[in-house]
């Protein structure tokens, strides 16, 4: 059954549905910063291994909010970049980010933040 079928019906479930998940939020905040290639999203995304990513990524293609094509830098490589939709999700994933810190805030736990960098290594080149 395909994931796309899965989905729940009320929109803000539906949302959630689209993001939930230990890696698509990750997976989706790293490619606003544009093309990469797999290879570079397992080295930019701490934890997380091969198998995992490439399913991740085909989830996020489902929901068309990622689309591959062909690499510039290497002609048998594939890079994923977010679509219209995905980068759609811009707003939505700062917000969550200021969002986490605020219940962190809140809740008098900011001592257990981990910052994004922890989790997402900086771009090279």
């Amino acid at each position: 059954m395909k994931i796309i079928k899965r989905l729940p019906g009320p929109p803000i479930e539906r949302t959630l549905g689209v993001l939930s998940g230990r890696w698509k939020a990750i997976i989706l905040y790293v490619l606003l910063d544009g093309a990469q290639r797999t290879c570079e999203l397992e080295v930019r995304i701490v934890g997380i291994s091969q198998k995992v990513l490439i399913e991740q990524l085909r989830a996020l293609e489902e929901h068309g909010l990622v689309s591959r094509q062909p690499s510039a830098v290497d002609s048998q490589g594939i890079e994923y970049l977010l679509t219209p939709l995905g980068e759609s999700l811009r707003p939505i994933l700062e917000s969550l980010l200021e969002w986490g810190t605020h219940h962190a805030k809140e809740l008098d736990e900011t001592h257990r933040l981990v910052p994004c960098e922890a989790v997402v290594r900086k771009r090279i080149g």
